[in-house]
């Protein structure tokens, strides 16, 4: 029989970055079985995943974090050297290796241009300056091919950016592809956005630790729950396996300049 440890105090587990309110109790049942997959092996774990505000940088610097997702920018520019990679999911996104994912670049429908190209020197709205597809993502593109995104508004969320062009408070904003994916399906205000290019591919976004000795438990213990989802929770999160992607991967990705640095020489012109 095996006798489930109390989970320690400082141990942290979040799963923030695509839970919404459609996808919460699939979540749940997702972390129980990876919860008592730790436990049965006799690990800590916490009964239940920490959210809001707290389950995403308070959680990656938590000391003794068990587990979280975050995103490649923040890993390779603050993140690498106190947390370990424990994999990166694959959520089966269009044109995507596993693992891999990329910015969907959107416009207002009735918008007449059709490319990122056509929004070079536009209004872009974008979700935060350390994000991998909201900000980095999309300014790397553009300095690749000679465009300019102008940082117009931070919006704090990827619904918001897209909400910001639906109201047209912006022209562009380049979504994360899996968070666009779960607007199409669950939100109305998607109808009235097209999708007008993507952004190079990028790795994932990881599931990270703090306990390197735990790394391969793991990503053991993960690969299970993930094969022992419902047909129902694999498709409401969208999960088909566990990647592992290199850490020199993450920290070969370009990182642009940041909002403030754009605005400041955007002054200057």
């Amino acid at each position: 029989m095996n006798i489930h440890p109390k989970p320690a105090q400082t141990v942290a587990a979040s799963l923030a970055m695509y839970d919404r309110h459609q996808t919460r109790d699939a979540h749940d049942r997702f972390w129980a079985a990876i919860r008592d997959g730790l436990r049965d092996k006799g690990h800590a774990a916490p009964e239940d995943l920490t959210r809001g505000e707290q389950a995403f940088w308070p959680a990656w610097t938590a000391p003794g974090l068990l587990l979280s997702q975050t995103c490649g920018y923040p890993y390779r520019a603050r993140l690498h050297g106190q947390v370990s990679l424990v994999g990166t999911p694959d959520y089966g996104l269009p044109d995507c290796p596993p693992g891999f994912y990329r910015s969907v670049f959107v416009a207002r429908r009735d918008d007449p241009r059709a490319s990122p190209a056509d929004f070079s020197g536009a209004r872009f709205a974008f979700n935060e300056p350390m994000s991998q597809s909201g900000w980095a993502a999309p300014q790397s593109f553009a300095a690749a091919r000679g465009l300019q995104f102008p940082p117009t508004l931070c919006t704090g969320a990827h619904w918001l950016s897209a909400m910001a062009v639906v109201e047209g408070r912006a022209d562009l904003a380049a979504l994360d592809a899996m968070s666009w994916s779960m607007m199409v399906r669950w939100d109305g205000f998607a109808q009235d956005l097209k999708v007008v290019g993507f952004t190079d591919l990028t790795p994932g976004l990881p599931l990270i630790t703090g306990q390197a000795e735990l790394v391969d438990t793991l990503f053991a213990v993960i690969s299970a729950a993930i094969a022992g989802l419902s047909n129902r929770d694999r498709d409401l999160l969208s999960l088909r396996g566990l990647i592992k992607i290199d850490q020199a991967a993450y920290l070969a990705v370009p990182t642009p300049p940041s909002p403030d640095k754009c605005e400041a020489a955007l002054r200057l012109t």
